[in-house]
């Protein structure tokens, strides 16, 4: 009786120590494939998820503001081809020749 339970005991401190054994191992693994795995996508170039996110941004905010440049020279045309601009940008242009100078100290 007393050999057999030393021989459950023994059994049981050789499994619980495998078990410690194979959780280190398992860690090990996961390590290496981490590593492994980090070392690949370095190598293919890949941008961090947050570079991706912040150029995105700058990329949309210059989109719109082209969008609004567009249409600031969609209406200068469109005055220009009037021709009421012009004729005002003509009249002020000989109005500033022929005003008087301004001495300058």
């Amino acid at each position: 009786m007393q050999t057999e339970n030393r021989f459950f005991d023994d059994l049981a401190r050789v499994a619980s120590g495998a078990v410690g054994t194979i959780a280190n191992i398992r860690t090990e693994i996961e390590t290496l494939i981490k590593q492994r795995l980090e070392r690949m996508l370095s190598d293919m170039d890949l941008v961090p998820r947050e570079e991706f996110d912040a150029v995105k941004a700058i990329a949309a905010k210059a989109r719109e503001e082209q969008e609004v440049l567009v249409k600031r020279v969609v209406a200068l045309e469109k005055s220009l081809k009037s021709g009421s601009k012009s004729d005002a940008v003509q009249k002020t242009a000989k109005a500033g020749k022929n005003s008087p100078k301004t001495a300058k100290s």
